[in-house]
């Protein structure tokens, strides 16, 4: 970019220095390529909120969830720091059970905006003033739950629709000291189907496994039939003789690659898509509200449109319910373009990190049938980002079938890679200008791209 006032080539975030904030307000000059609020902050900001915690809670685990936090938090119970948590792209979870006694307690929360040893890439969307804004706080569902000492952390739903059955894994938290029994039971909401198993459960963290056939008439998801199913799942405790209850929905679908095709359920598919940047000029943060994600997609669909990509992040948990109900193919990454303040594979902390959240994302969504594709990021640099990503893609490929990976959009094209996401058949190539197909020749609609 160049000053508007000199002429000198600088990066973007030579703007953000706070000397030029005064360009930043309304009237003067504008910086092109970023939201520009009337106010910008970057650093600690710090939220305070005072709670009656119930006697009925006592000898229960309390949780607090923050659905979307920007970036970084830092939890207080009183006097007694909880701990920190740093996801881009899944909710901020507090086990809060030994610092919340029945009364009343004060809680400070501090959310800090800044890239510190962790950098995903200053241009990630996830991140960036470029579009979503470096915004600070917590956005969407703010919630302070007790739930029995024995819990339903998360479910995750395989579905094989050759079989046409679920493979359900449960994590379940035992905080009780000792070891115990327990009942797990399924049942499909729509169809009433359901399956259950007793269980030894040990004090921590158990995986608890149980398969539920869905029937010879069970509906497959794809664009054109988005069908869903709701799980409940509840688990009984036969020490505490108390009941925990959640649930998810999922979809019976497989998406794979087959050679250079696409395939949903067996069918060849072919992606109509359109690019998600973290566009929201109005608010500068994502909405967490189905409603508005559905009036995104229908508005896509009303285009023509199957596929949403998100560039380097990950929409919250209302985007992928939307795509669930209208049927859209998802390619969702992990927060990250790598590049510029940052490389892949050379030991920097975000190469650990990077594991991590995109096991937070799967975790979170992955029950989701429109996630169907998930990747790093976008145009790495490294040395080591070949290797790096070779490893990243192969854990994923052997670790979860659900959906197809690839190591990056636009490079590496990686011979592990389920598929690419690359700028090769395109219309408009990077600095063609006037000399690409759609501006250099009669408008058609012919393109062959089968050499893809």
């Amino acid at each position: 970019l160049k000053t508007p006032w000199t002429g000198q080539i600088v990066d973007s975030s030579y703007f953000r220095k706070p000397e030029y904030a005064k360009f930043r307000q309304p009237g003067n000059i504008k910086i092109p390529f970023w939201l520009q609020p009337v106010k910008y902050y970057k650093g600690a900001a710090w939220y305070q909120k005072e709670v009656v915690i119930p006697k009925d809670w006592n000898g229960h685990f309390i949780g607090l969830f923050l659905e979307r936090c920007h970036w970084e938090s830092r939890l207080w119970v009183d006097d007694k720091e909880v701990g920190m948590q740093n996801s881009l792209g899944t909710p901020h979870r507090y086990n809060l059970t030994g610092f919340l006694s029945p009364g009343r307690h004060r809680i400070s929360l501090c959310i800090d905006n800044r890239v510190k040893d962790i950098d995903p890439g200053i241009n990630s969307h996830s991140i960036s003033d470029h579009t979503q804004s470096n915004w600070n706080g917590v956005v969407g569902q703010m919630v302070l739950e007790a739930r029995p000492l024995a819990h339903i952390q998360n479910i995750q739903v395989f579905p094989d629709i050759h079989t046409k059955s679920i493979l359900v894994k449960v994590k379940v938290q035992n905080l009780s000291e000792k070891n115990g029994t327990a009942r797990l039971m399924l049942k499909i909401k729509e169809t009433g189907k359901h399956e259950e198993g007793k269980f030894e459960l040990k004090s921590g963290e158990n995986i608890l496994t149980l398969g539920l056939e869905m029937g010879s008439d069970c509906k497959l998801w794809s664009e054109f039939h988005p069908e869903l199913y709701s799980l409940e799942v509840k688990l009984k405790d036969n020490d505490s003789d108390q009941t925990d209850r959640r649930a998810t929905t999922f979809g019976m679908r497989e998406f794979k690659a087959n050679g250079n095709r696409l395939t949903i359920n067996g069918q060849q598919t072919f992606l109509r898509g359109t690019l998600e940047c973290a566009i929201f000029p109005k608010t500068g943060y994502p909405p967490t509200d189905v409603k508005e994600w559905l009036r995104i997609f229908k508005i896509a669909r009303a285009h023509g449109l199957n596929h949403f990509r998100f560039h380097s992040w990950c929409p919250p948990e209302a985007a992928f319910e939307a795509a669930d109900q209208t049927g859209f193919y998802l390619h969702v990454e992990c927060s990250s373009w790598a590049n510029t303040t940052t490389t892949l594979g050379d030991g920097k902390p975000f190469d650990h990190y990077l594991y991590d959240e995109s096991q937070r994302m799967v975790d979170e969504y992955g029950n989701h049938p429109s996630f169907c594709m998930m990747v790093y990021g976008n145009e790495p640099a490294g040395k080591n980002q070949g290797a790096f990503l070779t490893s990243f893609v192969n854990f994923w490929k052997n670790k979860d079938s659900r959906r197809i990976y690839t190591s990056g959009v636009g490079w590496p094209n990686l011979p592990v890679n389920d598929y690419l996401s690359d700028p090769g058949p395109r219309i408009q190539g990077w600095g063609q200008q006037l000399r690409s197909v759609i501006n250099g020749q009669p408008p058609r609609t012919d393109y062959d791209w089968y050499a893809y």
